[in-house]
């Protein structure tokens, strides 16, 4: 009898334990399967290309970037090149500049157009790149270009410089406004005043594909930091990579957040090759 009661109770204790155990998050596949860092990381390491998509104030991506960033380090033997939406294409000379030494931390922050959440979230990437020797590439279109799209179409870049097109995926750009990722964008505006933005959000997109191709290299391979709707369905950048070079390996990485962790929520199937699953209730950077 005391066996038993001594079974029961550490059952018990294990439900207990078990029950109350809150997990950050969890990986799944696109199919809805769960998977481990571990294995995700071993697909990643066999790319070309990695989009990590990201939820801007989520500090569960901002770390597992960090941790994707130095375990492909140690995997691609330094064969790494890093990028992200968060730098705009002109501020290159000054990432340039920071990660060889040129510039102290302040001048760095004053020249380059940072992100407020700069600090705590982007900072350990480009100090990794500045510690490891790598590459750092600005990918995305400055934002005043981008305003131009949204205020005048994509006619209205036809009148800047030749010295503006520098950074700027060459120009026209075809866009498919059948894509989920303009679909949506122009159903949430709601017919208010929101017709370029699907132009706006393409010019990003293409710009960031054309960056990405333009400093790959053959067996290095190229991680992209962006906001998931940048990547999410394999659309957006990935549609711009796969328009120009079909060939090549691209893995996608997405973050959603829901309440119950057990399950992939169906709405998120096929988001991505990877989807990180965290709690709703987790703090936010900014």
């Amino acid at each position: 009898m005391r066996f038993i009661t001594l079974i029961l109770f550490l059952a018990l204790t294990a439900n207990i334990v078990f029950s109350s155990d809150k997990p950050a998050y969890k990986i799944f596949d696109k199919s809805g399967d769960e998977v481990s860092y571990e294995d995700m990381l071993d697909r990643l390491g066999e790319a070309s290309i990695v989009m990590f998509g990201e939820l801007h104030n989520n500090p569960i991506c901002h770390w597992l970037q960090y941790e994707v960033t130095k375990d492909l380090f140690e995997t691609k033997k330094g064969s790494l090149i890093l990028g992200a939406e968060m730098f705009e294409a002109d501020d290159q000379i000054i990432v340039n500049e920071y990660l060889n030494g040129l510039l102290t931390d302040k001048s760095f922050e004053q020249e380059a157009k940072l992100w407020g959440n700069f600090k705590t979230d982007y900072k350990p990437l480009i100090e990794f790149a500045k510690t490891n020797n790598l590459d750092f590439i600005a990918t995305n279109i400055p934002r005043r270009y981008a305003s131009i799209v949204y205020s005048k179409g994509l006619e209205g870049l036809d009148s800047l410089s030749k010295d503006a097109y520098r950074w700027i995926a060459p120009l026209p750009i075809t866009v498919d406004l059948g894509l989920k990722c303009y679909k949506d964008i122009l159903e949430k505006a709601e017919g208010h005043g929101g017709d370029n933005l699907p132009y706006a959000q393409a010019i990003k997109d293409a710009t960031m594909a054309y960056f990405i191709l333009n400093n790959y290299k053959s067996g290095d391979l190229f991680l992209h930091f962006d906001g998931a709707y940048h990547s999410d369905n394999f659309e957006g950048i990935v549609w711009y990579l796969k328009k120009d070079k079909p060939k090549l390996d691209i893995v996608t990485i997405s973050s959603v957040e829901q309440n119950d962790l057990n399950e992939l929520n169906n709405d998120f199937f096929g988001l991505a090759d990877f989807i990180i699953c965290i709690n709703e209730n987790m703090t936010k950077t900014h």
